[in-house]
């Protein structure tokens, strides 16, 4: 695979397998490549690049090993039903945590098989916001379940930013650590509620392409 540099002399480096479809761009503000992922996708780099999204209800666990630097971010929501619905229930009982669960599974694998250690890994988490006001609080139970989840599995959060009722922007950068986070005016809600809903409805319709086991 051949590396790419762009006028400024910074190269892009080839993605890990299987994330060839994230786009990548080279993001002046903060000097680096960044790689965006939407609701449901992930990204996991060896290289010192930034990973971006933009969070209303959905959470995003940003992880990495802290010795080598190889981390990266997911974007998951947990679906439970139609948006009237979203709140009902518990979702650590449900089956709907099948979800939340092949998301986390899926970025911890990824860090592991490329040689990430378990023992050094370090996790921060954001989202979970309540950004309308008539909806049952999805963004609650979605942090409930991933603080469950990286318990469970003896992970510890050393940083986070979540719940309240704004929407986030989120700039993770693995090789460091460094996040940077940018709460969003209430313009932005209905562009990103509308998002997670199409988002909502798809993973519903969907089911998980098959179950992962932690290394």
């Amino acid at each position: 695979m051949t590396t790419t540099t762009n006028s400024t002399g910074q190269t892009l480096r080839p993605t890990i397998a299987g994330f060839e479809h994230i786009k990548r761009v080279w993001n002046s503000t903060f000097g680096a490549y960044t790689a965006r992922i939407l609701p449901g996708e992930l990204y996991v780099t060896l290289h010192d690049e930034g990973v971006t999204t933009t969070l209303g209800s959905c959470i995003a666990a940003c992880i990495r090993d802290k010795s080598s630097g190889i981390g990266g971010m997911n974007h998951f929501m947990l679906p439970t039903g139609g948006p009237d619905n979203w709140g009902g229930g518990n979702a650590i009982a449900s089956a709907a945590t099948r979800y939340g669960i092949y998301a986390m599974e899926q970025l911890i694998n990824h860090i592991l098989r490329n040689g990430g250690k378990r023992q050094n890994l370090e996790v921060k988490l954001f989202g979970g916001g309540r950004i309308i006001p008539n909806m049952s609080d999805v963004g609650l139970r979605n942090i409930a379940f991933a603080r469950e989840f990286l318990s469970d599995e003896g992970l510890k959060v050393v940083a986070e930013d979540v719940g309240d009722i704004f929407p986030r922007m989120v700039a993770y950068f693995p090789a460091s650590g460094r996040v940077k986070v940018k709460r969003l005016r209430s313009l932005h809600n209905n562009v990103i509620a509308n998002q997670e809903r199409c988002y909502v409805e798809t993973i519903k319709e969907t089911p998980v392409a098959g179950d992962l086991e932690l290394f």
